[in-house]
């Protein structure tokens, strides 16, 4: 018989959220007539903007004729998209040729672990976005820095202690501390790539949550990226695509390895390989999220979860709770004093029917600490918060 891949033995046994699922099935079999309130998993709420979804639809309808039948496109993406996005998020400082189109941040973080395969050293902030491990376990690497990243050090890692390392993760605004970067922050870790010779894998997916105009959405406004960063991008929290799947990718022409191959033609060659593009009609109903109307839809979709993080952290805090987080992301980073993270998790569900994510499944550094998600129709935010105050 064929022997199992040896690299799903260094995984956890169950992934965070379907361990949560588990759970809350639990609970439901012998508490049926409760209402849980789910502030857990990170998945948008409200309706995509009316602009937009008929983008989608109308694109869905034109399928059904000839003259708008579309079958295989670009595996990097239509041209006019990739210059959107370039205008719009990057006010062309970032050439549409280094922007490529994928069907979600998630599944592009996965094919970047496979184009720089297992031969490499990585860090990973502590806590993180389980993909970033997990991701690197599946592929075989073996060299991996914990960066931890807690309240103590205000979430900012010693970045004395990073020795030998190819890839560098970092996310931000952060999931799940919910912890935005400084431009002085982001610029030393550029410096650090720079003097070290390391790669910088960016996520910028929470970034259209930024409210501070002092700080940086993208890596790429800080100067010398482009020799050293690869940034991810995603519709998904921008425009409430999480079900569409739409994202981008940039890998800029400048950016290369130490022999002085480009890895951009790596990473073109990698996804034409393994990759069709993104569907012609999510990436219609992206061209329409970055028209002039969509943008000004989507900005009011945020600024309503922001307000709900708002009200959830306003009830945290009441109850004397040491909470991050919020301001520029959707998240809350909660720290819940003599419990680890999963007994937090399974006392909020109990006493107050509430789901939230223990900390502990980002890394060991969240061991202690809940994330709440502010994602959720506003009568069940305030539901929410009306059991917070029962605390």
């Amino acid at each position: 018989m064929t022997m199992r891949n040896i690299n799903f033995t260094k995984l956890p046994a169950n992934y965070l959220f379907p361990e949560i699922n588990q759970r809350k099935k639990q609970f439901l079999q012998t508490h049926p007539e409760a209402q849980l309130i789910s502030l857990g998993i990170g998945d948008t709420s409200e309706p995509i903007p009316s602009c937009i979804a008929d983008t989608l639809s109308n694109a869905a309808n034109n399928l059904k004729t000839v003259a708008g039948y579309h079958g295989y496109g670009l595996e990097v993406g239509q041209e006019l998209l990739r210059k959107h996005i370039s205008t719009q998020m990057y006010r062309e400082k970032i050439s549409s040729d280094d922007i490529s189109i994928s069907d979600g941040a998630k599944c592009d973080l996965g094919r970047l672990q496979m184009l720089f395969g297992p031969n490499v050293s990585i860090a990973v902030p502590d806590p993180a976005y389980p993909v970033y491990l997990d991701g690197s376990l599946l592929l075989g690497v073996q060299n991996i820095t914990s960066l931890s990243c807690t309240s103590e050090n205000q979430f900012w890692p010693d970045w004395t202690k990073v020795k030998n390392v190819d890839l560098i993760y970092w996310c931000s605004p952060n999931n799940p501390t919910g912890v935005t970067s400084s431009k002085s922050q982001l610029s030393s870790i550029v410096q650090f790539a720079q003097e070290t010779g390391a790669i910088v894998i960016f996520d910028a997916a929470y970034a259209g949550y930024i409210q501070d105009k002092n700080l940086p959405r993208s890596i790429y406004e800080i100067e010398g990226a482009e020799e050293v960063a690869i940034e991810v991008g995603s519709f998904s929290k921008l425009a409430g695509f999480s079900g569409v799947r739409l994202g981008w990718t940039v890998v800029p022409d400048k950016l290369k390895y130490r022999n002085g191959h480009s890895v951009k033609a790596d990473w073109k060659r990698l996804i034409s390989t393994i990759f069709n593009g993104a569907s012609y009609i999510s990436q219609a109903g992206g061209l329409s999220v970055l028209s002039s109307e969509g943008m000004e839809m989507i900005k009011k979709t945020i600024q309503f979860y922001l307000e709900n993080c708002a009200l959830i952290k306003n009830a945290l805090v009441t109850q004397g709770f040491e909470v991050y987080g919020g301001e520029h992301a959707p998240y809350l980073w909660v720290k819940f004093p003599g419990k680890n993270s999963w007994e937090a998790f399974q006392d909020l569900l109990e006493r107050l029917h509430l789901v939230t994510t223990p900390g502990s499944g980002f890394g060991r550094s969240g061991e202690g600490y809940l994330r709440f998600s502010a994602f959720g129709h506003r009568e069940t935010i305030l539901q929410a918060v009306e059991r917070l105050n029962r605390l």
